[in-house]
């Protein structure tokens, strides 16, 4: 789910209910940061640093980042460098110890399994992201939004804190350009001694083509699929063949976008369905299509454990339980290029009509002023006018 919704909180909650607790990957850097310049309230950062297997790494993070008491409220989050294919080692330790408090929250407490989603197509962050996470034991790790024929192959690498490369899609370059990112744990984090344990790899999927592929040409072991269809929150596959929309702007997907389960079933890894699961007998029902479950992301997005802004999850809520409730396929939404799911939500960047409403009040209304002589007195400007 996005950014911050799927949090430590939620994914530790489904977790000590014996299913899979998935956290969201994206931009944990951004969100450790803000945390701590926020004070750390409850104090939950603190403690997962306390175990983060190097301590200089974890004190420098704390050192450039915690505010005491939290920032003020109308002063500015400290910026971070933008994303690079050549990072400061500074910024990939943060990557790194990021990810590694989040499953570590996530993972504190109980012995159940715990995953973590990543975007294939937001690679720059992939090598410490994968390395942070696995130093805190996650269990399985999860891909879409893209082809992650590589991904395997680096978590075999990470188990014994080899140096890994991943090739970086950039339009535009030639030959001779810097193409592939590169991340030496050692050097880094520093020396950790002992291997680590290799988490299964789950290739999130919309085709049953693309799952033959990668269960034949990733470099390491991929242990199943979700199959998300264009009913799935969050990011969707695009339709296969020319872009079409609908009188709402929406892509139209067809008979070519539907898995054949039946192609899935033959490649012998278990799978799981997701988009339109979380329903009463949803989980039966595609236990009988010869799925091992399904995955749930909106049912959780809306629960009490889920890092929602309060007042936005009740907002939803209402309208649920209204029949109002309204989601739409945005094909131009997401920075990823990929279709994604928007709650229309009054008030929100969504609401169209908020924001014409918004455009109107912020117009300045055009008048025509009374002419005055030249020689009466102009009335006084109140202070602040």
């Amino acid at each position: 789910m996005g950014v911050g919704i799927s949090d430590w909180r939620l994914a530790r909650a489904v977790s000590e209910q014996g299913q899979l607790g998935v956290v969201s990957g994206t931009a944990l850097d951004q969100q450790l940061a803000r945390r701590l310049q926020l004070g750390d309230p409850g104090g939950h950062m603190r403690r997962a640093l306390a175990h983060f297997p190097v301590p200089r790494r974890a004190r420098e993070v704390w050192d450039a980042f915690y505010v005491e008491g939290g920032k003020a409220d109308r002063a500015s989050f400290r910026t971070l460098p933008m994303p690079s294919a050549t990072p400061t080692v500074e910024r990939q330790v943060l990557c790194v110890v990021a990810n590694f408090v989040e499953v570590f929250l996530a993972c504190e407490g109980h012995g159940q399994p715990v995953g973590i989603n990543y975007l294939e197509k937001i690679q720059i962050p992939h090598l410490p992201s994968i390395y942070g996470a696995m130093l805190a034991g996650v269990d399985y790790v999860l891909m879409g939004a893209g082809i992650p024929l590589r991904i395997p192959g680096i978590l075999d690498r990470f188990v014994n804190h080899e140096v890994a490369t991943y090739p970086l899609t950039v339009t535009g370059t030639e030959s001779g350009d810097r193409t592939t990112l590169s991340f030496d744990p050692g050097a880094v984090v520093g020396r950790i001694d002992g291997p680590l344990r290799r988490p299964r790899f789950l290739a999130i999927v919309a085709s049953d083509v693309l799952a033959l592929t990668l269960h034949r040409r990733a470099d390491g072991r991929v242990d199943g699929f979700i199959v998300e269809g264009p009913t799935a929150g969050g990011h969707n596959a695009p339709p296969r063949g020319p872009l079409r929309l609908d009188e709402h702007g929406e892509p139209i997907y067809g008979d070519r976008d539907v898995v054949n389960l039946d192609k899935l079933r033959a490649i012998g890894l278990p799978f799981w369905l997701a988009g339109g699961a979380g329903r009463p007998g949803g989980v039966r029902e595609a236990q009988e299509r010869g799925s091992a479950g399904v995955q749930v992301g909106t049912a959780f997005a809306l629960c009490a454990e889920s890092g929602l802004r309060e007042d936005l999850r009740r907002v939803l809520l209402d309208q649920v339980q209204a029949g109002t409730a309204a989601v739409r396929t945005d094909p131009r939404a997401s920075p990823t290029g990929f279709p994604f799911k928007i709650a229309q939500v009054p008030g929100s960047a969504d609401d169209l009509t908020g924001r014409q409403a918004a455009a109107v009040r912020r117009r300045p209304a055009i008048t025509r002023a009374p002419r005055r002589s030249r020689y009466a007195p102009a009335r006084a400007r109140r202070p602040g006018a």
